[in-house]
């Protein structure tokens, strides 16, 4: 499950969660308070001087061009601000003959820059598994220091090899030409904008809001452990998904499910189909509910679009869960012992929800600055564009709400930490970095690689995606479908 990988160990047939202390836990809201109010300050002093605005008007001076880059007279959209787009001091046929040379091919990398991306992949995916590495790369340090390393190969790649224009894509879109000699600086300069303002930063913000405020919310209580009972769970799970993002509903649901369980010994195949559906098949209704999504939502993808799916999504769910209420009815439940059963049901205890009457409006707030704050696009019924990062800055202050408002014992109780969730940052900024140049290569040689059908996508992805990210995956194959 992409940004929230929920850690625990595995000790007599249930699954325990080891959790912080109550200092710490205070420590740490103090500490992301202190962080967001720092940057939510500094973005006040950037919007004094125009920053975010500047931003925002080149973006869409470049969306406007690309609109309509046969004119070279082309007419800019009106910013709330007064000012025409093309105030941003680049004259219009300058957008237009700009967007005439993204189209231009381009000689990427070679492919053997792609190294240290196959190799931070491989990293993620073996050092677990090595006994005399895996108490190392546990460590967060260890992982930011693995991401740091090979994306700091990346980035001398550019700066001292490359010597091809590279694509800017943040604030807009234009050509950035190597120097006729000396060091790479401005195209590494772009490539690292390119990784960390236009896609990670997003990215990252998005999973920490979602992370942080469900996890002021607690379900808490004991039914009884039927099939039934379980397949609701898991299907109330795949609804939620879509709405709180997958790491929400995980980290809503993974306590009530356990504690629900925690009298049956066999409940590994409930845990496989709650990664199944509430860590993966049940987040594809709106960008928000799955990172991959949220990354195409980046690239142009509309909000609304992957609700297109919600036949696709429907037609899995169920499949999925009829095949989990088929096996545990018949197979897994029966096999329990009758102690076993008589103690669940002696536990049985109502479920109760706190934290929602303050983090469902904040959840609805996330859901809802994604949706509208999107700086490419006009807000509805309006010509006004938002400026860029305002939506980060929302989500970040939506974090703060949650955490300066909410119960430090609900937190407690959720046994919450910013362990993971520094786990994903820690990884990510690696391999934003470090897929680039995969990313130019795809982007000029995508069609060359005999994936055009929607099968051989199909297959693909879903087979990369099993061992790799699929975050990196989608981002990966969204190039090659677009060459």
């Amino acid at each position: 499950m992409t940004g929230g990988r929920i850690r625990f160990r595995y000790k007599e047939n249930t699954m325990q969660q080891t959790a912080p202390s109550t200092d710490t836990i205070r420590h740490s809201s103090r500490i992301t308070l202190i962080g967001i109010l720092a940057l939510v300050a500094l973005y006040v002093v950037s919007a004094y001087f125009g920053i975010p605005q500047r931003g925002r008007d080149l973006l869409v001076a470049s969306h406007a061009a690309h609109d309509d880059h046969n004119s070279s007279n082309a007419e800019y959209p009106p910013t709330n601000d007064g000012e025409y787009a093309n105030n941003s001091g680049i004259h219009p046929e300058e957008h237009v003959q700009n967007h005439r040379a993204l189209t231009e091919t381009r000689t990427p990398p070679p492919a053997w820059a792609v190294t240290p991306f196959v190799l931070l992949l491989g990293a993620i995916a073996i050092l677990p598994l090595i006994p005399s590495l895996a108490h190392w790369w546990e460590k967060n340090s260890s992982k930011l220091l693995m991401a740091g390393i090979l994306g700091g190969f990346t980035l001398a790649y550019y700066l001292f090899i490359h010597s091809e224009s590279v694509e800017q894509h943040f604030p807009a879109h234009f050509i950035v030409a190597p120097p006729t000699s000396g060091l790479s600086w401005a195209i590494t300069g772009t490539v690292l904008a390119n990784a960390l303002l236009a896609e990670y930063v997003p990215f990252i913000t998005l999973l920490f809001a979602l992370y942080a405020i469900t996890g002021g919310v607690r379900i808490e209580g004991d039914v009884q452990a039927t099939p039934t009972a379980n397949t609701t769970i898991l299907a109330l799970g795949a609804l939620l998904a879509s709405f709180i993002g997958t790491t929400g509903a995980a980290m809503l649901l993974i306590r009530p499910l356990l504690e629900t369980n925690q009298q049956r010994k066999r409940v590994v195949h409930t845990l496989v189909f709650f990664i199944f559906l509430v860590c993966n098949c049940g987040g594809c209704l709106l960008p928000i509910g799955d990172p991959p999504l949220f990354l195409g939502y980046l690239q142009g993808v509309p909000f609304l679009w992957t609700f297109s799916l919600w036949q696709e999504w429907l037609t899995v769910n169920v499949a999925l869960l009829a095949i989990y209420w088929t096996w545990d009815h018949f197979f897994a439940y029966p096999s329990e012992r009758l102690i076993d059963i008589v103690s669940d049901k002696s536990t049985v205890r109502p479920l109760r929800v706190t934290g929602l009457p303050l983090n469902l409006p904040l959840m609805a707030g996330v859901i809802f600055a994604v949706a509208l704050l999107d700086p490419s696009k006009a807000i509805p019924g309006t010509d006004w564009h938002p400026w860029i990062f305002l939506r980060e800055i929302v989500l970040l202050s939506l974090v703060g709400c949650s955490l300066w408002f909410g119960s430090i014992t609900i937190r407690v109780q959720n046994g919450f930490s910013y362990f993971a969730i520094l786990e994903v940052a820690a990884l990510f900024v690696g391999i934003f970095v470090c897929m680039q140049p995969a990313l130019s290569i795809l982007n000029e040689h995508g069609a060359s690689l005999g994936i055009r059908s929607p099968t051989a996508f199909f297959w693909t992805t879903g087979a990369l995606s099993s061992v790799l990210d699929n975050a990196p995956t989608y981002l990966v194959f969204f190039k090659t479908a677009q060459s």
